[in-house]
């Protein structure tokens, strides 16, 4: 379980694994619950390259970042951590 401490967002933390380059078990600690499980929903079994093209820049409420933007942050963050 790689986990990742939000920054500019209600979530406070985002956890996840990895299985064969695809995301999996994303839970978002805090947040806005709705759109957290839908972020996490939506990006689960995606492939980790996918997900931050898809996600990263998303901006939320003029805070410049976005829980689906941290998402993006936490999987690059993963990959220079050299998790693969």
């Amino acid at each position: 379980m790689f986990t990742y401490k939000t920054k500019g967002t209600c979530a406070q933390e985002i956890q996840f694994t990895v299985e064969d380059n695809k995301v999996k078990n994303i839970k978002f600690i805090g947040g806005c619950q709705g759109n957290t499980q839908g972020v996490a929903i939506l990006a689960n079994g995606r492939n980790v390259d996918e997900v931050i093209m898809l996600l990263e820049g998303i901006p939320c409420g003029g805070r410049g970042t976005s829980c689906p933007d941290q998402l993006a942050k936490a999987l690059k963050g993963y990959k220079q951590a050299g998790q693969f």
